[in-house]
């Protein structure tokens, strides 16, 4: 099978095992990182390091790019050593990043002008995802980009869904964080009273798991949750920014969404805590015993 020079751009928790996957599956590929450093890790041999954007696309007919938000992307694609100044005619552009629907529709406006097709694929699945190559991806594109692009994401994911045009995988993803959300809140919130009532919670969550209240987050959450460690799947300081953009994704169309906005005010008090850098199971340090004692009632 035919195999095109890969770019890669952003090797951050997610973007390093995506890239590692895809070497690991037969593509050639260039990469960089604005850190640099992630550039020589042991997963990405046989990967060409590249000093920029810019660099890292010269010879390459697909540019996949995984970073933080609206202005790491403009940055990537945009700058003085933006990848735009080199990209192909016909080239292609795959963004695993979760950034804003407005911003995805723009810069698909923008490299169109160079004959340049630009997919937004936000990714869910977390850092366990991403390693095992079982991510699931969001496609804001027409159907008949999937026969051409199948190849860069099956070593990567396991489902893949379509939506039909560019903005709309952001859209999806603005959903789904929504949902992780309030299952995580909920979640936190379900073993501190667990814990305050002195039930034996590793039995609690088991039960819990085979019933209307099982969810991921209570899989593969709870445990960190009860030993107050939390390793790294998804930072906290990330999941504020998209909760941000799915915010102001509803605000736009008249909507109010109370819950989600009461979690990111959670999640914001975190952040000024020096919580930003955790994963978002951290919420449960939101939750602190009332003061106040009230009396049983008779």
């Amino acid at each position: 099978m035919f195999h095109p020079r890969l770019a890669f751009v952003g090797l951050g928790t997610i973007g390093l095992p995506i890239a590692a996957n895809l070497i690991s599956a037969g593509f050639k590929m260039k990469v960089h990182t604005r850190s640099r450093k992630a550039e020589k890790d042991k997963r990405l041999k046989g990967a060409i390091s590249c000093s920029s954007p810019k660099e890292v696309v010269k010879g390459c007919e697909v540019l996949l790019i995984c970073v933080s938000d609206d202005e790491a992307i403009e940055e990537v694609l945009f700058s003085s050593q933006g990848a735009y100044k080199n990209l192909k005619k016909k080239s292609l552009v795959i963004d695993f990043s979760t950034i804003s629907p407005a911003k995805s529709r723009s810069i698909a406006k923008r490299l169109a002008k160079q004959n340049v097709d630009y997919i937004d694929a936000p990714v869910t699945g977390g850092t366990e995802g991403a390693n095992k190559g079982s991510l699931t991806i969001f496609l804001g594109c027409k159907d008949i980009f999937l026969k051409e692009i199948i190849p860069f994401l099956k070593p990567i994911a396991t489902n893949i869904y379509c939506f039909g045009e560019v903005g709309k995988g952001q859209e999806v993803k603005a959903i789904n964080q929504i949902l992780v959300a309030g299952s995580y809140a909920a979640v936190a919130e379900a073993i501190a009273l667990g814990e305050q009532l002195d039930l034996p919670m590793d039995a609690v969550i088991k039960a819990l798991q085979t019933g209307a209240a099982s969810s991921w987050a209570l899989s593969n959450r709870s445990n960190a949750m009860l030993k107050d460690e939390y390793p790294l799947g998804f930072k906290l300081g990330l999941h504020y920014k998209d909760l941000s953009i799915a915010l102001n994704t509803a605000e736009s169309i008249g909507l109010e969404l109370p819950i989600t906005k009461k979690v990111r005010e959670i999640e914001k008090e975190l952040i000024s805590e020096g919580f930003e850098n955790e994963d978002v199971s951290v919420l449960k340090r939101s939750i602190r015993k009332s003061s106040v004692i009230f009396p049983k009632k008779n």
